[in-house]
């Protein structure tokens, strides 16, 4: 199981029809709902849809890298 909280931001491995394939979290539950940084289209999924088509997790867009 990935650890993931709202806030994350996450690469996911298909990349979205506006160029970018970074999301960041805003609702995690049964169902997980992603918002597109570029754009800002929000989208849900289900958790397991979500763990197999997740790339990479950056981690709270607010931390220091």
């Amino acid at each position: 199981m990935k650890n993931y909280n709202i806030g994350n931001n996450v690469i996911m491995k298909k990349p979205h029809a506006c160029g970018t394939n970074e999301w960041k979290i805003t609702r995690v539950g049964v169902d997980i709902k992603i918002k597109c940084v570029n754009c800002g289209r929000e989208i849900m999924m289900d958790r397991l849809e979500f763990e197999r088509k997740l790339k990479k997790i950056l981690g709270d867009q607010n931390e220091e890298k």
